[in-house]
């Protein structure tokens, strides 16, 4: 059995930042206690299953004690680090968190790098991107950076074409050719999978369709590449926090031979280690 604490929290936009959400609160700041658990806030899949991992197998003989907490939306990991409710978290990539920070106010930074979902386009209507019909209805995630990644893995397989120097913030209004005359359909991240049925096709992160229980490595026409890739998911904290010992302690866990193992052997290529 998971010896993990969830929590169940409405899925929101990851592009909808707001820091007026509840985070899952105690009362005593998590962070701020060295001495106690380490509370991490994760994504359910594959975040928290390989902090699970590292839970069951690892914490104990390294002596650190660790809470996993799971949340569903990209936002409220964020907002319960910086507000102390939870010590670390791990779901995101340093795009976004940029991005994040940028328009939050908020501080937090990367410890440790420890694995990509690459993203992929995905259909239950045609089975090559080359069946994709003139005017046809691509699905794409409406926040900043992931938006700007799915037209990033259309424009890399020869869909569209985006103007130069259309970077992590591009949008439909970047695309200078598209010779299919695509249309896109901007649902949260969390949604893209689900509306496989009523679109052409659906470009999904990593974890949304690994929940979907769709094989990236298998599934998707195509997939984002592994190599050079600046979306790589790692372990967070606040600013100031960096020399926790416990959140050393985990982020040496975290690249360990024994995770990078697990990954490999767990998700055969749909999560791929970037250590």
């Amino acid at each position: 059995m998971r010896n993990t604490a969830k929590i169940t929290t409405t899925v929101l936009a990851a592009g909808a930042l707001t820091l007026g959400l509840t985070a899952c609160g105690s009362d005593k700041d998590a962070a701020s206690d060295t001495s106690g658990p380490l509370i991490v806030a994760a994504s359910p899949t594959p975040h928290a299953e390989i902090l699970t991992y590292v839970k069951d197998n690892l914490a104990q003989k390294a002596g650190l004690d660790l809470e996993v907490k799971e949340f569903t939306d990209y936002v409220t990991p964020n907002t319960a680090t910086e507000d102390g409710s939870v010590g670390a978290n791990y779901f995101q990539n340093q795009p976004y968190l940029d991005d994040f920070n940028k328009k939050n106010g908020t501080h937090i930074v990367p410890v440790a790098t420890v694995h990509l979902e690459p993203l992929g386009l995905y259909s239950n209507k045609i089975k090559s991107v080359d069946d994709l019909k003139s005017g046809a209805t691509v699905a794409v995630p409406n926040d900043t950076v992931n938006e700007a990644r799915a037209l990033k893995l259309l424009a890399a397989n020869g869909l569209i074409t985006l103007k130069d120097g259309a970077g992590a913030a591009a949008t439909p209004a970047d695309i200078t050719k598209n010779p299919k005359n695509l249309k896109f359909k901007e649902l949260e991240a969390a949604q893209t999978p689900r509306s496989l049925n009523d679109v052409d096709a659906a470009v999904v992160n990593g974890n949304y369709a690994i929940e979907a229980d769709l094989k990236p490595a298998q599934d998707a026409l195509v997939l984002e590449s592994a190599t050079d890739n600046p979306y790589g998911n790692f372990l967070a904290v606040k600013e100031g926090n960096e020399d926790d010992p416990r959140v050393k302690k985990l982020a040496k866990l975290l690249t360990s031979a024994e995770v990078k193992k697990f990954i490999q052997d767990k998700y055969a290529g749909s999560v791929i280690a970037s250590f």
